[in-house]
């Protein structure tokens, strides 16, 4: 009775009417590629890439320190797009040894720290607490 039942549904989802939901489309549903391009080596790669409703982006990476203990991927590269409200959205950003770092307008910037924390931490850094033995049970 339980597969019978899992059946009927699954009749019934295929069978709906959905053509309503043709009304919907944008012209982000309907986005074609206009261009694209790609250049990949062993040591590095470049690509990049447009479609019809405004979204760019492109990307280069190369690998820096090969065959050493520190070998990794240097990255930048950018995308931009256009908002709802009608504005172009775009962030640079680089990726390395040093994390994902992005850059736009619109990011939010983080909060100064203040500069008594500032002093702070540096104090720490300068002298680090003394660990003593360990602790015995």
């Amino acid at each position: 009775m339980k597969s019978f039942v899992a059946i009927l549904a699954l009749v019934a989802v295929a069978a709906a009417d959905v053509s309503h939901l043709s009304s919907v489309r944008t012209a982000d549903t309907q986005a074609v590629i206009v261009g694209q391009e790609a250049d990949v080596f062993p040591d590095q790669y470049r690509y990049g890439y447009e479609t019809s409703n405004g979204i760019k982006g492109e990307e280069s990476g190369v690998l820096k320190n090969a065959g050493r203990e520190d070998e990794g991927l240097e990255v930048q590269g950018s995308h931009s797009y256009i908002g709802n409200d009608g504005q172009t959205y775009s962030i640079k950003y680089i990726a390395n040894e040093n994390g994902y770092q992005a850059q736009g307008a619109h990011l939010p910037t983080p909060v100064p720290v203040p500069e008594y924390i500032v002093r702070a931490l540096d104090y720490i850094a300068a002298h680090p607490p003394k660990v003593e033995g360990s602790i015995k049970y």
